[in-house]
């Protein structure tokens, strides 16, 4: 309330804001808000003694680094992916003022979805029982659930891949895609939304080829990639955009090398290969992968230079990134160098 006989102003309401905490879950914020409600302090009424009135404190929130925050309707109205990022879910109202009326005025009040999306260095992609679980307990110490049979991983499992030189790397590996994932079958999107907060992507494919069930028809290594490059292309184009790895997994059953040989031969020329294929499997465009590994998880083949073409690709991309920074911040001082001088001369 404000203070009508002096003028006097009440303080506003607190906001709500969400803050990006390292090592906090959204378990962690269902714990402390069992409720799943949110309130800011209420403002301070004006009096004689202080005119303005305090403002009611804030509530702040602590979630997860890669939370979007969604509207009642679905839309993204706000993302938070480093530590210490601040959103502001709600306005705390005005305190009461002569404008008023010497009333208070609301706060706002709203309804949010919080949608938390891994945040990784490198997302592995593949359909189920590809070896991918396989290979993150080989390259990092994550202990991965291993099994042989499909959707083994049912949620995003992260891992480190440690250098000599202390330099980290993480990666993500997500829960098989299958065919139609893009249209929410199977894990479907949330597979795929992990994979948008992926910086680079590997591929992980069976030499031998892919059967879901016996119901499910047979694919072969280079039908496989181009499934997966559907289905990430339907679910979200720009997904192609990001730098692409292939590895090549179960190089130790009979018969590895042939295939491997004859798989090189469809990567070179794709085009090629195409008419074999049913139309609707045929991607708008194909991945462009920086490396090809053929690897082993059972024997270790290959494991230690995936994890040097990593790096490579991963070092490559930063310095890339900094460089383009680099040039937009030199265009931003010529274009307000060139600004000044043409003020000058008008002047």
């Amino acid at each position: 309330m404000g203070y009508p006989n002096l003028g006097g102003e009440g303080g506003r309401g607190g906001d709500v804001w969400f803050v990006a905490r390292e090592r906090t879950t959204l378990k962690s914020i269902r714990e402390k808000y069992p409720q799943k409600r949110f309130v800011a302090g209420t403002g301070a009424n004006s009096s004689v003694k202080a005119l303005k009135g305090e403002k009611g404190k804030d509530c702040e929130v602590h979630v997860p680094l890669g939370i979007s925050v969604l509207d009642d309707d679905g839309k993204q109205i706000g993302e938070l992916n480093a530590a210490g990022e601040r959103f502001l879910a709600a306005r705390g109202g005005l305190g009461g003022s002569l404008a008023t009326n010497f009333l208070p005025c609301k706060g706002q009040r709203r309804t949010v979805h919080l949608d938390l999306k891994l945040i990784a260095d490198v997302g592995l992609v593949g359909f189920p029982n590809a070896g991918k679980s396989s290979l993150l307990s080989k390259i990092s110490h994550a202990k991965p659930e291993i099994a042989n049979y499909a959707f083994t991983t049912i949620q995003p499992e992260l891992g480190k891949i440690m250098y000599p030189d202390y330099k980290q790397i993480s990666v993500a590996d997500l829960p098989g895609l299958i065919e139609g994932a893009h249209a929410n079958k199977g894990m479907g999107h949330k597979f795929l939304k992990h994979v948008e907060r992926t910086k680079q992507l590997l591929l992980v494919v069976d030499i031998s080829g892919f059967q879901l069930s016996i119901k499910t028809q047979f694919r072969t290594a280079f039908e496989t990639i181009l499934l997966l490059t559907k289905e990430l292309e339907l679910y979200k184009e720009e997904l192609l955009t990001k730098p692409a790895l292939l590895a090549i997994n179960k190089m130790d059953l009979p018969c590895a090398k042939d295939n491997l040989d004859e798989l090189m031969t469809q990567l070179e020329n794709p085009r090629d290969f195409l008419h074999l294929l049913e139309e609707e499997m045929i991607p708008a465009n194909t991945l462009e992968f920086r490396e090809v590994i053929p690897i082993s998880t059972y024997t270790g083949e290959g494991i230690e230079e995936l994890k040097t073409c990593l790096r490579k690709s991963i070092d490559e991309e930063a310095e890339q990134v900094n460089e383009d920074y680099r040039k937009k911040k030199l265009l931003l001082l010529q274009t307000s160098k060139q600004e000044q001088m043409n003020r000058k001369w008008h002047s």
